[in-house]
């Protein structure tokens, strides 16, 4: 399956991990991380997270729930006082630290708008481009848009993770980089993940896909995506002035990827209380409309959770809590059979959305 996705041109690299019960049972790496320089892909290699990073932030803050420095209910303002979007009747509604972990605060993406929409004419990243720009510029862009929906009434995929990434950094009393290295990475030995790279060659190239084969990715690269584009940015990752987004800006490699959504599976000590952990993986949107989502998913603080698979249309466990990276990846934790699955490549859409993701959920997920 692997094979067939780089020998069909359809990625150019991949690298794929299966868990059981916490034993590495599948790990392969397959195609290149250049192509044009023959260079071989590795496990161990480093990617552009994009949305991979939202579970690694959505977790620092669990963390600082668990000690007391936040609230679920905590109102954004208390940390962000300036960001203060409003309704479209000009009301302020509060937006609470549960509402951006849920997805239900009101914001949303540029690229679920038409061209020329609200976000585009406001000129707000997605956390993907933009090299440069720093975070209290975009929020005050955000803020000038019209909420979507009044927040905790309904999923709307987002900005959230971004605007909590600060609100992290606040209560931590630090930068994100370093919030989420005291309280996810270095309790857990990770030393690969990070929001900035030292150079270019740390990196696996990215691709996108082509209309024969995947293209290599310049700066400002749209692939259609949503009501809209996606628009790229490769070297926001090598400039430090970029902000940290907490919804798309890490680095690191699967491995860690991995250990990260097995501490979330059992319910490791060192992050969270398992019930904590447990919770996070579990639906959070019984109140909330979910028609972004789809007919039988929810959502719960780091993906989202097959609710019904039938309704979903889906040959998985109920419970089961996925999500990805538009930089070409897909995850998925099914708490049912103990199996959690990681793969990472670095061709844009292929790798979130295309056959080799839906391939790969059939192999390692489909229910027994």
């Amino acid at each position: 399956m692997l094979e067939a996705a780089v020998e069909e041109c359809r990625v150019v690299g991949a690298v794929l991990l299966v868990s059981r019960d916490g034993e590495l049972v599948y790990r392969r790496a397959v195609g290149w991380a250049d192509r044009e320089r023959r260079l071989p892909l590795r496990e161990d290699a480093l990617f552009r997270y994009a949305s991979v990073t939202k579970p690694f932030v959505a977790t620092a803050a669990l963390v600082l729930v668990r000690r007391g420095a936040l609230s679920l209910e905590d109102p954004v303002d208390r940390y962000l006082p300036d960001f203060r979007p409003r309704l479209p009747d000009g009301s302020t509604p509060p937006i609470s630290i549960r509402h951006l972990l849920t997805h239900t605060s009101g914001l949303g993406y540029s690229f679920s708008e038409p061209d020329g929409g609200p976000y585009h004419e406001a000129g707000v990243s997605d956390g993907l481009d933009a090299p440069g720009l720093a975070f209290e510029e975009n929020a005050r862009r955000l803020a000038t848009v019209p909420l979507l929906a009044r927040p905790g009434t309904a999923f709307n995929y987002s900005l959230s993770t971004d605007v909590l990434g600060e609100v992290v950094a606040r209560a931590h009393g630090t930068s994100l980089p370093e919030a989420v290295t005291e309280l996810v990475l270095r309790p857990l030995g990770l030393a690969a993940a990070r929001f900035h790279a030292h150079g270019a060659a740390d990196l696996v190239v990215p691709y996108a896909d082509g209309d024969d084969c995947p293209v290599r990715m310049e700066e400002g690269h749209r692939v259609p995506f949503g009501a809209s584009a996606l628009v790229f940015s490769p070297r926001r990752a090598l400039d430090p002035r970029s902000y940290p987004s907490g919804g798309a800006g890490m680095l690191g490699t699967p491995g860690e990827l991995m250990t990260l959504l097995e501490a979330l599976r059992v319910g490791d000590e060192r992050l969270l209380p398992r019930d904590t952990a447990l919770g996070a993986l579990r639906d959070q949107l019984s109140d909330s409309d979910t028609s972004w989502l789809g007919e039988g998913m929810g959502f719960g603080y780091v993906g989202s959770v097959v609710t019904d698979p039938r309704a979903a249309g889906r040959d998985v466990n109920a419970g089961t809590v996925q999500w990805g990276g538009v930089y070409g990846h897909s995850w998925w934790i099914d708490p049912v059979s103990r199996r959690t699955v990681v793969l990472m490549t670095n061709t844009t859409l292929e790798g979130m959305s295309g056959q080799l993701a839906s391939d790969v959920e059939a192999a390692a997920l489909s229910r027994d």
